[in-house]
């Protein structure tokens, strides 16, 4: 892949204030001041990563070595925005040249991606949102080079989102994208068949149809015999997850959208976070100093939750990409040595402010638990009308506001009035909303869940808790489609789940 910009070097962490209080990297600027950690304390901390191995990990995990023990993979998302091209070694393989391969063909789509009014990606979890999180926030950027298409993303399987899809593209000019890494996948097969089924109705024919599919996978086969050519099948590899996977073929509809430079951008971004995260020291590094606030936050004020709050509406769904990126990476109880865990993930909530402040923000200042939270903010206005510095002003003003009520509290001789206070919070800043600023803060949160693994002695890269319910509910589908008058409990349904079948199906 060529490119005239040079990729920029990793922005050097510079702490601004004693007992940390503000740090830059990758151009992102992070203040914990909020936090309430003393340097003592922070100390204590630095050294307790340091016992746990996580230098030790993080090279492991970025030089390709398994740290996903359980399924016997190395974690190497990484190299999907391994814009140096450094070699990684998978089985004694370089796997840079693969991926480099994917970069080119990505670029090569995008040259000659003409004449197309509808994209339909269909994916679910990770496979669908990265890329529509990235794809929604690039279409608040001012003047952005985009094609204008409509770019329909179709994850649940309930009909009034394929209907409501459907009723808008154009199946003539319509590009279908099917991301499945087993090409197996329910929810995603399902829909794929009903929007092939959608063209057929319209009077596409077999070789319009099999022009307008792509599919990012691992199961080859699968996708040739579901009727995708073989050069519109770009390779998912084994040792990426899913909710890791925006940066790979994943996120074609980014590069389909803004152009295959404003994809680059966004890897470079990450790239610049990934550099930061392994050269330097923990004392000013961001993704580990995020983690460790976490875990002392779990320790001395013994939280059950955080928040995350963008005061941007062109992040509004990352609270959504976070909760599957660190829920479903450490939602466990058991460790990486088969024992219980003393600590594991809270849980994740939030929007985007102001609006969360009419939401949940009583239960922030007053309710009975503490719950930390990340404020994100955008230095620049995000629009050019007439009124924005003015709006960002304002926004920028109620986020602040926020952070510093929620420290200091209020006193009142009323108890209703008396804001409790030494409610910790930290502050991440954008300087603007662009594919770079984008690349480097999902990487920081990324690399964060990777810290915060090893802190735990949790396996952040696997997710077997989400397999019991997809193994229940094929006998319970063929129950529901079954024309029996009365289902009785059997193995798989219990007596509850075989009343409820009766009552849906009466």
């Amino acid at each position: 892949m060529n490119s005239s910009r040079p990729t920029p070097s990793p922005t050097p962490a510079n702490i601004h204030k004693e007992a940390l209080g503000t740090l830059d990297a990758a151009g992102l600027t992070l203040d914990i001041n909020y936090q309430g950690i003393s340097a003592s304390a922070w100390k204590l901390l630095f050294s307790r990563a340091k016992k746990a191995g996580l230098s030790e990990f993080i090279t492991d995990m970025f030089t390709g070595k398994v740290v996903n023990a359980s399924e016997r993979r190395p974690a190497l998302h990484s190299a999907l925005r391994n814009l140096l091209k450094k070699p990684i070694l998978v089985g004694g393989e370089d796997v840079m040249p693969a991926v480099s391969d994917v970069w080119r063909r990505i670029e090569r789509l995008c040259n000659k991606w003409v004449g197309i009014t509808d994209v339909i990606h269909i994916g679910i979890g990770g496979s669908d949102f990265g890329p529509r999180l990235i794809v929604e926030a690039l279409a608040h950027v001012p003047d952005i080079n985009s094609r204008g298409m409509r770019m329909h993303f179709l994850a649940n399987i309930d009909t009034s989102e394929l209907a409501r899809i459907l009723n808008r593209a154009q199946p003539n000019s319509t590009r279908i994208i099917i991301v499945s890494k087993t090409f197996t996948t329910l929810e995603t097969m399902m829909n794929a068949r009903a929007v092939v089924d959608w063209m057929k109705a319209n009077n596409c024919t077999k070789s319009q149809i099999a022009h307008s599919l792509i599919a990012v996978t691992t199961n080859i086969s699968a996708a040739k015999e579901f009727g995708v050519k073989m050069e519109n099948i770009y390779p998912f590899w084994n040792w990426v997850g899913g909710r890791f996977s925006v940066w790979s073929a994943v996120g074609l509809p980014i590069a389909l959208q803004y152009g295959f430079e404003t994809f680059k951008r966004f890897l470079e971004g990450a790239q610049a976070m990934d550099i930061h995260f392994q050269t330097t020291p923990f004392e000013e590094n961001l993704p580990v100093i995020m983690a460790l606030a976490l875990v002392y936050q779990q320790e001395k004020r013994k939280i059950k939750s955080y928040a995350v709050i963008p005061y941007a509406d062109a992040l509004n769904l990352f609270p959504t990409w976070l909760q599957q990126l660190d829920m479903e990476s450490h939602g466990k109880s058991v460790g990486r040595d088969g024992n219980r865990v003393q600590l594991s993930s809270p849980v994740v909530f939030g929007s985007a402010g102001c609006n969360a402040q009419h939401s949940f923000f009583q239960l922030l200042h007053q309710g009975g638990d503490i719950i930390p939270i990340d404020f994100i903010v955008v230095r620049e206005p995000m629009s050019n009308l007439p009124e924005a510095s003015a709006h960002h002003r304002a926004l920028l003003a109620n986020c602040l506001a926020q952070a510093q009520a929620l420290s200091h509290g209020k006193e009142a001789d009323n108890p209703n009035e008396v804001y409790p206070g030494k409610r910790p919070s930290s502050l991440l800043v954008l300087p603007k909303l662009n594919a770079y600023f984008l690349g480097a803060l999902l990487a920081l949160y990324e690399n964060r869940a990777a810290t915060l693994g090893v802190l735990w002695n949790i396996n952040t890269f696997d997710q077997p808790g989400v397999e019991l319910g997809k193994v229940l509910a094929k006998p319970i589908e063929a129950a529901l489609n079954s024309k029996s008058p009365s289902i009785k409990a059997t193995e798989g349904i219990d007596s509850i789940t075989a009343e409820r079948i009766n009552y849906l199906i009466s």
